[in-house]
């Protein structure tokens, strides 16, 4: 128990930003469904996740065949084959990108950039924001995975290897297609665990609560960019900035135009 707790604190030592970007996914998830609808939105992501990179570790499936390198398994916990902080990112980066899918399918009320949503509940469950919401969530992993795979040149470290070299800078596309399918699997069980839990509690009014999801999945965005440059590659970053400069064009379009989709209350 406590060799666990020590590689747990050495898991937020060695990755803080992860806690970082955990702590802001579960104020704003709380702010906006409560504290029983976050916590198993955690859960149940992590599950997935681990049970995904499980699978792909061993044979391939859904991302293709990949390692993790097991340097750090005295600094940090790892589940069996698989490093923790690594599943477990998949809670907010998943949870930020329905966020992003209820803003675009969902009602909005308020002026200007305070906007909320309204009844997210009635969309929750649909398969355009499960598809939207899981090919976000997909976009996020293009910027993300190229720099990760690049983490012995700055303090991420050299975690993981792909056993054939990919195509999208050294990352293979059956990748993306894992992380699309991994996706619909967080947000379509969620959706229907979340009937079972009943209704929500209501959500807590603050400036700008439609934004607070999105504006932190273009801060995780935003940080990999920064990455990216800052370890000089240049051609990857402008790609990624392309990626995230189209997105957030959609969204501001949706904010300035809601009858386009959801519409306005």
């Amino acid at each position: 128990m406590m060799e666990t707790l020590s590689l747990l604190l050495g898991t937020v030592v060695l990755r803080p930003y992860v806690f970082v970007f955990l702590a802001f996914y579960l104020t704003i998830a709380i702010i906006n469904m409560g504290v029983l609808r976050s916590l198993t939105f955690t859960v149940l992501a992590y599950a997935i996740a681990f049970a995904s990179e499980f699978s792909s570790t061993r044979n391939g499936f859904p991302y293709g065949f990949y390692s993790y390198i097991e340097h750090t398994r005295d600094q940090e916990l790892w589940i069996t084959n698989v490093p923790f902080m690594d599943s477990l990112s998949y809670s907010f980066l998943s949870y930020i990108s329905l966020t992003m899918s209820l803003l675009l399918w969902s009602r909005l009320e308020g002026k200007g950039w305070n906007i909320r949503l309204i009844d997210p509940e009635r969309v929750l469950a649909s398969w355009r924001v499960i598809f939207t919401g899981a090919f976000l969530f997909m976009m996020m992993d293009v910027i993300i995975d190229p720099v990760a795979f690049l983490g012995d040149r700055w303090f991420l470290g050299k975690i993981y290897t792909y056993q054939e070299e990919g195509e999208y800078f050294n990352i293979p596309l059956t990748n993306f297609a894992g992380w699309f399918v991994v996706g619909t699997a967080i947000l379509f069980t969620f959706s229907r665990v979340a009937r079972l839990l009943g209704p929500p509690p209501p959500a807590r009014r603050v400036f700008a609560q439609a934004l607070l999801g999105p504006g932190l999945y273009f801060g995780v965005l935003l940080f990999n960019l920064a990455v990216t440059f800052y370890i000089g590659e240049t051609v990857l970053g402008l790609c990624g900035t392309a990626i995230t400069a189209a997105i957030i064009a959609l969204v501001v379009f949706r904010v300035r135009r809601p009858e386009m989709f959801g519409g306005r209350g």
